[in-house]
């Protein structure tokens, strides 16, 4: 069993080329009851995106609250899709399963395009191709590593774990619904309402509205908007919308 969490396309690429290679499947953490029984010998994986060098709330929420039975020799692996560093997030995965006595044997990285816009720049189309392309290179490398059930926390650049206290609460700050706004060319589609993952937004009067202090940040919402009429901050604007490829592919298929 692969699972996976993805705001705009990443983490699920990865998880069902990972999938299939592994002749297995790939499921969303958002569509999965939380109850997984392995079969001898079967992979239990987390494809992840990073949020603040961590883990990302819903990632962490499943994995805390899940219940794995074990069978013989199955093999327990994380991969981080980041765009600067993959910060703590092997380690993190490993110290929340330990407290479910479940052994994390491996962790890897693949670095793509990083839709955290207020930051990234994401507005050349060329560039985030580039990026994409490098990515099918290590994603090869990362399928090989998994079938011969490689070991140990291979997910770099890592960070010192004793920096998550700092980054934990940025990102609490960070998560803060505050920040967001809504642009005048929002034709209230409610698109953003349906996909947010934590249900903190709902239409008032046509247009979106935070009814939570606080949401996932994952940017779905600001990504996925039709209009590009919800930012986050102050640069998100210029820095342009992101889904990959394949998202956006399954966008026009359905």
């Amino acid at each position: 069993m692969i699972l996976y969490f993805s705001a705009t396309g990443n983490s699920k690429y990865v998880a069902q080329r990972i999938a299939k290679a592994l002749d297995d499947k790939a499921v969303s953490v958002e569509h999965h009851n939380g109850n997984i029984v392995l079969s001898e010998k079967e992979y239990f994986g987390i494809v992840t995106p990073v949020h603040f060098w961590e883990l990302p709330v819903i990632v962490r929420e499943f994995l805390e609250n899940m219940t794995l039975t074990l069978s013989k020799e199955n093999y327990s692996f994380m991969v981080a899709t980041y765009g600067s560093i993959p910060g703590c997030c092997g380690t993190d995965t490993k110290k929340v399963l330990e407290k479910k006595n479940i052994f994390l044997d491996g962790a890897f990285s693949v670095k793509m395009p990083d839709n955290w816009t207020p930051f990234f720049d994401l507005s050349n189309p060329r560039k985030v191709q580039q990026q994409n392309d490098k990515a099918e290179i290590t994603i090869d490398k990362l399928i090989s590593q998994l079938k011969t059930r490689k070991t140990g926390n291979h997910a770099v650049p890592k960070a010192p774990y004793f920096l998550r206290g700092l980054t934990d609460n940025l990102f609490r700050k960070a998560r803060q619904t505050a920040n967001f706004h809504v642009e005048e060319t929002c034709i209230g589609c409610g698109i953003c309402v349906k996909r947010c993952p934590v249900q903190a937004i709902e239409l008032q009067n046509n247009k979106p509205v935070w009814i939570k202090e606080q949401c996932a940040l994952c940017l779905r919402c600001l990504h996925t908007c039709p209009k590009f009429a919800i930012q986050y901050g102050n640069n998100t604007k210029e820095h342009g919308q992101y889904k990959h490829p394949d998202f956006v592919n399954c966008e026009k298929r359905s």
